[in-house]
């Protein structure tokens, strides 16, 4: 059974009456809506993946199923990646006993948790199953905000400066950049297989590539364009060789995870300068010296780390005074720009390593399934990891909720183990 039928049936089965239809309706509008929402004001995902979540759930328990809501909520947190997610999490709040700064950690907590919750209250409500008129739809969408990001940077900004609109800063774009490539991926695979794919589809697809290639190479966000990059790369690969694609991300993402507290002594002494004279200046030495400075605090606190949402004011932590006084400075610089880092520095060994179990318990599920299938999922995956080892602060709440929209775009119904009925 495919999943469009699966979604049809879901909408016009026995019980479902109209206002579980325009709930459901109403909340697939909204997730439409989040690379716009994202192009006008950079750090709306959780919001407008909240009030998506709302309808959806609504339209569930309007048509008799809260039960099955409940009992989705509970499989989802029973499976293997789940319970890593949730040990992670429990460990994290633990961690916020040792933070210097406790009610700081807490709303650092409480936004890394927040949009989890909305994408788990989504995905159990079973109302979310991506019909083709809306992967069209996003498809639009995401072109539309890929053209409006570029339209503004060649600009100058000035409609933004018109309207009054945010900061009149052209590095506002790179959210947009990296959302619009996040939820690109299962639109461009949705699209390509629908059961009765129209030639329509298909270039609509591909010009959804492009826009967003372009987009991120228009914009100063280097961690789009090394998304776009690693993704287009994993993508080929994982159809043409896919267990030996899977195994080279496993190793990959573990030796990252691994290698976090010494990654700025490895940069520093292993990248020439020729490479690093390419970047520009925050993704060059001084992104390699924030690397070195952050990875003596996650050495200096190999266990438990330093308290969970405390690279934001690291350099005020007591395990500065441990950090040599050429590396303080830059302690101040926000978080560590790398995942990986930002988990060893925070959350210590512990920490880390149950965030690379759940990531490896998730390479794991892949595994089962078809290389068509397979394949666009581990290209989102190696895509949002290479931009988390190079990027923005690890537990932002935009990210974690456009990261849970692109899963929840993939669908419920879509992948199914190999030998499973496709048709």
């Amino acid at each position: 059974m495919s999943q469009t039928r699966s979604a049809d049936r879901h909408q016009t089965g026995p019980g479902r009456g109209v206002l579980p239809q325009r709930l459901t309706g109403l909340g697939a509008a909204l997730m439409v809506l989040m690379p716009l929402a994202m192009w006008l004001a950079n750090r709306s995902a959780p919001l407008m993946l909240g009030l998506a979540a709302v309808p959806l759930v609504a339209a569930a328990v309007a048509a008799g199923e809260a039960r099955e809501v409940a009992a989705g909520l509970r499989r989802l947190l029973a499976t293997p990646p789940g319970l890593a997610l949730a040990a992670f999490l429990g460990w994290a709040l633990l961690s916020i006993l040792w933070s210097h700064d406790k009610a700081a950690s807490l709303r650092a907590w409480g936004e890394l948790v927040l949009p989890i919750v909305f994408a788990l209250a989504l995905a159990a409500s079973g109302r979310f199953r991506p019909r083709p008129a809306w992967l069209r739809a996003l498809a639009l969408a995401i072109i539309l905000a890929c053209l409006m990001v570029m339209v503004e940077l060649a600009s100058g900004l000035s409609q933004r400066a018109a309207l009054g609109l945010g900061k009149l800063m052209s590095f506002v774009f790179n959210r947009p950049a990296i959302t619009a490539l996040v939820l690109a991926v299962p639109t461009i695979h949705g699209l390509w297989n629908l059961p009765e794919a129209r030639r329509f589809d298909r270039i609509l697809a591909i010009a959804l590539a492009l826009a967003v290639a372009a987009c991120a190479l228009r914009s100063e966000s280097a961690s789009a364009r090394l998304g776009v990059a690693v993704c287009a790369f994993c993508w080929g690969l994982a159809v043409l060789w896919p267990r030996l694609t899977l195994t080279a991300a496993g190793c990959a993402f573990v030796v990252a995870m691994a290698m976090a507290p010494v990654l700025g002594i490895a940069a520093r002494d292993g990248l020439p300068a020729l490479i690093l004279n390419r970047f520009a200046v925050m993704t060059g030495q001084a992104r390699i010296d924030i690397w070195l400075s952050f990875g003596e605090v996650a050495r200096a606190r190999p266990l438990a780390g330093a308290g969970f949402g405390t690279s934001a004011t690291m350099h005020r932590n007591p395990v500065a005074a441990e950090v040599a006084p050429e590396h303080r400075l830059l302690l101040g610089a926000g978080h560590p720009h790398d995942m990986p880092l930002q988990a060893w520095a925070e959350t210590g060994a512990v920490g880390a390593g149950l965030l690379a179990l759940a990531g490896l318990l998730l390479l794991g599920r892949l595994r089962r399934l078809p290389a068509r299938e397979m394949a666009p999922r581990l290209a989102l995956f190696s895509a949002a990891f290479a931009i988390s080892v190079v990027g923005h602060g690890a537990w932002q709440g935009w990210w974690i909720a456009v990261l849970g929209a692109g899963v929840l775009w993939f669908g419920p119904g879509a992948a199914r183990p190999q030998g499973e009925d496709h048709g």
